[in-house]
């Protein structure tokens, strides 16, 4: 059985054993072995002490936690219209946030040349440095090939085809661990993490320019073999073949239509705006794109029974225009056992969830349990 000091951590992190004497209980370690652990984490200041619980006799429980301000967690969000970046302490409490309409048809050299702009501006702000830096997690709007890191092919945009996103933060933070994942897998890992339940089954929609479903099953986000869970098809309106869904019902079909009836929209934030102005064309083709979503949706709920379906995504935004048409469709088109107890509702993070989740990403591979017990063990910072 594993011993290693990043098998502790996860224990700690996760909130299951946070005392010795829980972390004995669910590890069967010996006290001295704990100890020596637990010292190993303490000294690298990955945890710290942060008091005793209340006991009706003795001495308290010391409790242990990870050490928030041990370094920052660099998150960016990118969407096919619009780019989130948050910086983090270490347990993914948000410090600092700024976003702007720029999205995946700038190219990954002007959006990850921006990002980087913005976040020394942000570090001089909160006075830190890029060497405060100790993880960096992103979420981009495509599949990316787990073995690799780099975007699979083809995507939406040629010039991102085959991108190994690592390569544009490493002039700057070639010092930190990297972590990159598809943007609505990034939201699905901090929906998980949102979730009452210690093990979610849930579906999550990212709805913005761009649409993309990701599943989370027994807690732990489902990429599939390579990365490329969640690109679901559906018959076209008129009926004899499938089409990829983001094809047929998306932000980028809302805009494409709305531009043909003579409105000026650019980004999927206009099309919410004229939404919540009362726009009755905007809504009407608002709730028909959401019914075909929700029918998609019908048989993804079959096909995996979650407790839950998260629709997340600025055109969540539009509310129960958006909201109600997918939820009326699942519970028209799923049998009745798929959705007994079925929760659709809209992501409990809004418009935090993809930087929060691209944080929790960083933080998953820097506190990985074989990196961590290796670091502790060598004394290294790597």
């Amino acid at each position: 059985m594993a011993t290693g000091s990043g098998v502790a951590l996860s224990l700690i992190r996760s909130g299951r054993a946070t005392t010795r004497n829980d972390l004995i209980e669910v590890l069967g370690w010996s006290r001295i072995t704990l100890a020596r652990r637990l010292d190993e984490l303490l000294d690298a200041s990955i945890i710290v002490s942060v008091g005793q619980l209340d006991s009706r006799g003795g001495r308290p429980p010391e409790t242990f936690a990870v050490n928030a301000d041990a370094g920052l967690l660099l998150a960016v969000d990118i969407g096919g219209s619009h780019t989130r970046l948050a910086i983090t302490d270490l347990t993914s409490t948000l410090l600092a946030e700024d976003e702007a309409d720029i999205g995946l048809n700038e190219g990954p050299t002007e959006i990850f040349e921006w990002a980087g702009q913005v976040f020394d501006y942000m570090l001089r702000s909160m006075g830190k440095e890029r060497r405060d830096v100790v993880g960096i997690g992103v979420g981009v709007p495509g599949p990316v090939d787990v073995a690799t890191g780099r975007l699979a092919s083809p995507q939406v945009y040629p010039e991102w085809d085959g991108v190994l996103v690592r390569e544009y933060f490493k002039t700057r933070y070639d010092h930190a661990v990297f972590a990159v994942d598809r943007d609505v897998n990034v939201m699905a890992l901090a929906e998980a993490r949102k979730w009452p339940a210690e093990e979610p089954n849930l579906v999550v929609v990212k709805a913005g320019i761009g649409l993309g479903l990701g599943f989370v099953t027994d807690g732990r986000v489902y990429r599939g073999a390579r990365g490329g869970a969640g690109d679901v098809s559906c018959p076209t309106l008129g009926g004899d073949r499938l089409q990829r869904l983001e094809e047929v019902a998306s932000g980028a079909v809302l805009r494409a239509r709305l531009l043909e009836r003579g409105y000026t929209v650019r980004t999927s934030a206009d099309i919410v705006e004229l939404a919540r102005q009362g726009d009755q064309t905007t809504l009407s083709l608002i709730e028909e794109t959401a019914a075909i979503i929700g029918q998609t949706l019908a048989d993804v709920v079959g096909l995996l029974n979650p407790e839950a379906v998260i629709i997340g995504g600025n055109l969540a935004q539009s509310g129960d225009p958006f909201l109600l048409p997918i939820r009326q469709a699942i519970f028209d088109g799923a049998r009745d056992f798929a959705t007994r107890g079925l929760v659709v509702e809209p992501s409990r993070l809004g418009h935090a969830a993809g930087v929060t989740g691209a944080s929790l990403l960083a933080q998953d591979a820097l506190f990985e349990p074989g990196r961590i017990s290796r670091m502790t063990r060598t004394g290294t910072t790597k």
